[in-house]
Formats: C-alpha cells, structure tokens, sequence
C-alpha cells in the first residue's frame, strides 16, 4: 500500500501535475482491461501485470502503475486514461 503522506513528494514526470492514488473502480476497470489484453502503456506496449494500485494525474489523463506498493514514475510507463474516467 503506497504511503498518502509521500505524494506531495513526486509528480507525473509528463506535465508536472501532482498526483492522487487512483479510485479502487479505476483499478478495477483497469485490471479487467489488462486480463482481455487491451491496455497498452506511454510507449505502445501491452500491460500484461494487473495493478495493485495507481497514481493519477490532478486532470484525470493518465495513470501510472503501482505494484507491490511502488509506484512505477516513468513517462513510458503511463496508462492514458479515457475521457470521463474518474481517477
């Protein structure tokens, strides 16, 4: 479980925005996605392990992936998300 306190610490490495653990729904939608084989990350790559959480963007655009309680920070490592999904 990744710590609350430490988010004010990192930020997407994108656009700079600050970010919030993402919604359990979110994870959810995502980890059903990820089992059909129909999410890719940044860099068009499929994303073959479930989530155990994510971090989101102030906007709502893009997730990064947390597994294992790290978050994985990197540009070619994040999810768009599509319009309208709630962080």
């Amino acid at each position: 479980m990744l710590d609350e306190k430490l988010l004010h610490l990192v930020q997407c490495p994108i656009s700079g925005q600050t970010l919030q653990i993402s919604s359990p729904a979110v994870i959810v939608e995502l980890n059903e996605k990820i089992a059909q084989g129909l999410v890719r990350d940044a860099s068009d790559q499929l994303v073959e392990s479930a989530l155990d959480q994510g971090l989101t963007t102030a906007d709502g655009a893009r997730l990064y992936p947390v597994r294992g309680g790290i978050p994985t920070l990197i540009a070619d490592a994040a999810i768009e998300l599509d319009p309208g999904t709630v962080g």
